[in-house]
């Protein structure tokens, strides 16, 4: 499946969601790279075996071998460190924010891509995991790398866009196996 068999079985009520899938795909100005470790990194993060079987392939194809395992990285270390930290950050004893966290994340000192890429790959994930902690982290470091607001923008647009085609889609097959 494709990305444009992707939008062809969005449901009529998502048209939103075509649309919208078409234009931060489609119609982004992002570096290939960035773009597509996204979208990867995103549809991972989804939990949509749908999505990720539609768009790892191209993803795969627009990648380098390091940066499409990288993406793959990045949504497995964020998915940790999002349940983590955001957790932490939930926390009504603030007495945990200053533990040790005791979890192995090399990963994130050598992704083997440009680190402002990674930043964005995590910073979408953090999207759609809700971590507010990692949010802000990766964001943070985004804007000391010179990486504007707009285009950081694009990287939660991608993930929440990517998440609610996963989500209706998944719904849609879970009704139909109900008919």
């Amino acid at each position: 499946m494709s990305l444009d068999e992707l939008k062809s079985a969005l449901p009529d009520y998502a048209r939103d969601l075509r649309l919208n899938l078409g234009s931060v795909i489609g119609n982004s100005e992002l570096p290939e790279q960035r773009l597509w470790g996204t979208v990867l990194a995103c549809a991972i993060a989804s939990r949509s075996p749908r999505v990720l079987r539609a768009l790892a392939p191209e993803a795969r194809a627009r990648l380098s071998p390091e940066a499409y395992t990288a993406a793959k990285s990045a949504a497995a270390i964020m998915s940790m460190n999002n349940v983590f930290y955001r957790t932490r950050h939930l926390m009504s004893d603030p007495g945990y924010g200053v533990l040790r966290a005791g979890l192995r994340m090399n990963v994130l000192g050598n992704p083997g891509v440009d680190g402002a890429d990674y930043e964005f790959w995590s910073l979408a994930v953090s999207a759609v995991n809700g971590c507010g902690q990692c949010l802000d982290s990766h964001e943070e470091a985004l804007r000391k790398a010179g990486v504007d607001r707009e285009t950081v923008q694009e990287a939660f647009r991608i993930a929440s866009v990517l998440q609610a085609v996963g989500t209706t889609l998944d719904a849609e097959a879970v009704l139909a196996e109900g008919e």
